[in-house]
């Protein structure tokens, strides 16, 4: 693989990957990474109630609004490649075409790590299709016979960030990180999701609560590190390691 740091984002709709991710993208990018994140909808039907409820609303001035909310929002967070599939939400379009779309981002992007949703989830499953589709996605980027002479991807870790209702969702955080520093910045992406005011300060009060989880885990009141924010993210596949710690 390439010695160039790169990670690579997938989110369903427009908005996810700024309450889940927000700061692990933000965080990552300042220390030289390039993030890229895909979108693989706008959440134009499902995840913009406050603008359907505006009179003479239409889907292209949704998907409008929400594409410049995700752009701004990505810019909050340093990020300079976003990019839209626009296959639609609820439900999600992921056939083979938007497959193969999406093998070719990862075999160009050829990520150190990506990020997507939880595996399950009832409420959306536009979110846990997407990481389904995300596993696929990687391990035909990894095959040698899908379009064969392209460079193949080696064995990135799979994240997954935080879901809306944790308790619903099994997911259960094995990794916890530190975005004290570029807080400021989710923030303000977070203010850019006008269509989803709503979400504001629940998403503050996650970031909170998992900074109370990282004090804990990083050694507690026996000298654990002072984190005000955090996020937490589960890991599919084994780490390999020279030392443990």
């Amino acid at each position: 693989m390439s010695d160039k740091k790169t990670a690579l984002v997938i989110s369903a709709h427009s908005a996810d990957f700024v309450w889940r991710a927000g700061g692990a993208i933000a965080l990552h990018q300042a220390k030289g990474y390039e993030v890229t994140v895909v979108c693989l909808s706008y959440g134009e039907r499902g995840e913009s109630a406050k603008l359907w409820k505006q009179e003479g609303m239409t889907l292209e001035k949704v998907k409008t609004e929400r594409r410049k909310e995700a752009e701004n929002a990505a810019t909050a967070l340093g990020v300079n490649d976003i990019r839209f599939f626009d296959v639609g939400d609820y439900p999600l379009d992921l056939g083979r075409q938007t497959q193969d779309r999406m093998v070719d981002v990862i075999r160009e992007i050829q990520p150190k790590f990506m990020m997507s949703h939880s595996k399950w989830d009832p409420y959306n499953t536009d979110h846990m299709n997407t990481t389904q589709f995300a596993l696929e996605c990687r391990m035909i980027a990894q095959a040698w016979g899908h379009n064969p002479g392209q460079k193949v991807l080696g064995a990135p870790q799979l994240y997954l960030f935080e879901p809306h209702q944790t308790e619903q969702m099994e997911w259960k955080p094995t990794t916890f990180l530190d975005i004290t520093e570029v807080w400021d910045k989710k923030w303000a992406a977070i203010q850019c999701m006008q269509g989803q005011e709503h979400l504001w300060n629940f998403y503050k009060n996650v970031a909170e609560n998992r900074a109370n989880h990282f004090r804990r885990n990083s050694g507690g009141m026996a000298g654990g590190r002072v984190a005000k924010y955090a996020e937490g993210f589960e890991t599919i596949f084994p780490r390999t390691v020279d030392e443990l710690e």
